[in-house]
């Protein structure tokens, strides 16, 4: 039985339109998500091929594909749920996201601050990659990742609580090679209550995340 299989989507193909068009969002999970839950799955059995030959020579190659195909699985499955027909606009106390809300202001100064920083690191990322909003579990701050791929540039122990992903087969077929503007869209499907349920489990988890110092 495979380790890692691919979730269904909690919305149907044209949940998010005119944001992401139901033809994206059906190529986008069907078959790009399930490329890197069948590469994650793949890269397992090789490693254990491996294992009982004794036979080393593609280890450095193994477990950089198992890096690249698991981050794209775990990423694409906090995606999907981070997005809502329903979202957009800002967190607010009234809407039950309140704690949240405060913590974006305390991390980056205001939300307009953050919804700057996190737009850009998106928007310019080079060649293929993710924006990503991520609890840091020392500091307990909220800090913007930008991430090459899907595993570069992380920083160790940070957990991922809201992802914009801004690699083309997530955007092209209806925005062309307009980055810029699938960005700006994304945020009128920003799902606040799952990100504030993520960032709250973060925090409940932090201390098993790290041997405190």
């Amino acid at each position: 039985m495979a380790t890692y299989t691919l979730p269904e989507l909690p919305y149907d193909y044209a949940a998010l339109a005119p944001v992401i068009s139901p033809e994206i969002i059906e190529l986008h999970h069907d078959k790009h998500h399930a490329a890197y839950v069948k590469g994650a799955n793949d890269t397992l059995e090789q490693l254990a091929e491996a294992r009982d030959k004794e036979a080393w020579g593609s280890i450095n190659g193994l477990e950089k594909n198992l890096a690249f195909h698991l981050s794209g699985h775990i990423l694409h499955s906090i995606y999907w749920h981070n997005m809502t027909g329903d979202g957009g606009g800002e967190p607010h106390e009234k809407d039950g996201v309140g704690e949240l809300a405060d913590a974006l202001a305390e991390s980056f100064g205001s939300y307009a601050g953050f919804k700057a920083q996190l737009t850009k690191a998106a928007a310019t990322t080079q060649g293929s990659g993710w924006g990503v909003l991520a609890y840091e579990p020392v500091t307990g701050r909220l800090i913007v990742e930008q991430i090459y791929d899907h595993q570069g540039n992380v920083g160790q122990g940070s957990v991922p609580i809201l992802v914009f992903d801004a690699w083309e087969h997530a955007f092209y077929l209806q925005y062309k090679n307009q980055k810029v503007d699938f960005i700006e869209a994304m945020w009128q499907v920003v799902n606040w209550q799952d990100v504030a349920k993520r960032y709250r489990s973060a925090q409940e988890r932090a201390n098993n995340l790290l041997l405190a110092p």
